[in-house]
């Protein structure tokens, strides 16, 4: 699916966060014993969090602070008899809503534009420890809630570092900041308030923009996909396609359990003169190039959360397949 086929950046933005609020306990999962260089107090703390997200069911109020714009969103997580169903409402602008339902928890699950893994295979699960180093420092006070400071440094420069608040109690995600080169804060996003209850309040008038079914994805191609194989010919270490992606010939998405981003190929027209354009939204950046393989031109889009070296690095390996 070509990521033009949201009626606005805005919209996409949405489908990001919802993907982060939701998923981003998936990196979880290592045993300690078994991970590299790992804090195993904070490795601990992560599948904690990773199990809150297949066990707990909560409501709440999340703000979302990139540079100068504030977005302030209602998210609502439920789990019942292994499937979830979560529901992201925006307070504040269009009033736009996503929706994800009967997700098997166990499963792989696609976002529509960016997918996040909700879990790891036993045979993958040290390997976020590879790709980052890990550390517990401190505590904190989010939402009323007391919560366990976690820091998460890159190995490489690749990728982005993050700190996360636990709940001390639940093991929930509270509050997530992406830091870029171990200094600037790109995002934060955090809870002001959140319940936990088995109870979903009906849905209301707001506009449902993106709806997630599994195992069933939405696998549309749009009409300036192109129509033969690509491949993506370079990936940081530890980068993996996730499933969803095959059969898809205009999309591919790559994850390392924390970081993810997907890859678009579309067809353009012989005219148009091949450039770059960036769009960042905190730590969410769109990356497009222009190019020219083997004599047709096309145009490369990557989207997620890598820095923009990466994403042009990216773009640059794209590649048909013989």
């Amino acid at each position: 699916m070509s990521p033009h086929r949201f009626q606005s950046l805005h919209q996409l933005q949405l489908v990001v966060w919802f993907a982060l609020l939701t998923s981003v306990g998936a990196m979880a999962g290592a045993e300690a014993n078994d991970c590299p260089e790992g804090d195993a107090v904070a490795l601990e703390w992560l599948d904690k969090m990773s199990r809150s997200l297949r066990q707990i069911s909560y409501q709440g109020v999340v703000t979302l602070q990139r540079d100068d714009d504030m977005q302030v969103m209602l998210i609502t997580h439920s789990v019942d008899e292994g499937n979830s169903f979560e529901r992201l409402t925006e307070l504040t602008g269009q009033g736009a809503q996503v929706e994800r339902i009967a997700h098997p928890l166990k499963c792989v699950h696609p976002g529509d534009q960016i997918l996040r893994l909700e879990s790891l295979s036993e045979a993958d699960r040290c390997g976020i420890a590879e790709q980052y180093r890990f550390s517990v420092a401190g505590d904190e006070l989010v939402a009323g809630r007391n919560a366990v400071r976690i820091v998460i440094q890159p190995r490489d420069m690749y990728r982005f570092g993050y700190v996360m608040a636990l709940d001390e109690e639940t093991g929930l995600l509270l509050k997530s900041q992406t830091i870029h080169h171990g200094k600037r804060t790109l995002e934060t996003m955090q809870f002001a308030h959140v319940s936990y209850s088995d109870v979903i309040p009906a849905t209301g008038n707001s506009r449902v923009v993106h709806k997630a079914l599994h195992p069933e994805p939405d696998e549309t191609v749009s009409d300036t996909s192109v129509a033969r194989p690509w491949s993506v010919a370079w990936l940081p270490h530890g980068f993996a396609p996730t499933d969803v992606a095959l059969g898809n010939n205009g999309r591919r998405t790559y994850t390392d359990g924390l970081a993810v981003f997907s890859v678009f190929l579309e067809d353009i027209s012989a005219e148009l003169v091949p450039g770059e354009g960036l769009v960042r939204q905190g730590g969410t950046m769109t990356y497009t190039r222009g190019r020219n393989l083997a004599g047709e031109p096309v145009l490369v889009t990557v989207i997620g959360e890598v820095p923009v070296n990466t994403a042009r690095m990216v773009a640059d390996s794209v590649r048909w397949e013989q």
